[in-house]
């Protein structure tokens, strides 16, 4: 683990000059560790209800998986009042930033048809590998252009894994049967999976 310390080094006091996005649970801050490695720092709101488990949620989700398409968890900070989670930088940022439209409204075509066909190649590559790839399969929940990082070799990664699920498998006489602690919708309007919300929708009638 890194301390409170060193990450408020590499941040310039979490500087606003390096705060690179916010989501649902936090901040994200560009940095440099003592060792001069790049990384991103989710800095993660401790009174938001709900930050606590997305900080667990990651770790337990990242900790025993290794995949070319999904973000490198380098470390994390975990302390009364601080909550971080430090990440391998992607200097390309997100898939959103490449498909959004400019400033004047206009959508342009940043991304050529090979480069397109080859992130979506790596994102499902990162899916199977989350879903039959690993010990304990692992479902997102949250899977978005947002959530989609770009290397500076415009490789696609897999991240942000707050709302992700450990799938285990419960015996069941000769049967197995998945299970999760997910009894609710999860994830963002419009990329919600069609089934979990009709599943959510039938449950609660």
């Amino acid at each position: 683990m890194v301390s409170y310390d060193e990450l408020r080094r590499a941040t310039d006091n979490f500087g606003r000059e390096n705060l690179v996005g916010d989501g649902g649970f936090g901040s994200v801050y560009r940095g440099k560790l003592a060792d001069d490695t790049a990384v991103a720092i989710k800095v993660l709101n401790v009174g938001k209800t709900g930050s606590w488990s997305s900080f667990l949620a990651e770790c337990k989700a990242l900790r025993n998986v290794k995949h070319r398409n999904l973000v490198k968890l380098i470390t994390t900070c975990s302390s009364v009042e601080f909550w971080a989670l430090v990440y391998e930088f992607l200097p390309n940022g997100s898939l959103a930033d490449w498909l959004q439209a400019g400033k004047d409204g206009e959508k342009r075509d940043r991304l050529t048809l090979l480069q397109r066909l080859n992130i979506a190649i790596d994102i499902a590559s990162a899916l199977d590998y989350l879903h039959h790839g690993c010990q304990v399969p692992v479902v997102h929940c949250d899977l978005k252009p947002s959530n989609i990082l770009l290397d500076q070799d415009m490789t696609a990664k897999v991240g942000d894994f707050g709302l992700a699920r450990l799938l285990i498998e419960q015996m069941a006489g000769d049967h197995k049967a998945p299970i999760s602690s997910c009894n609710f919708i999860k994830g963002s309007i419009g990329y919600i999976p069609p089934g979990k919300y009709i599943h959510t929708a039938f449950s609660q009638l």
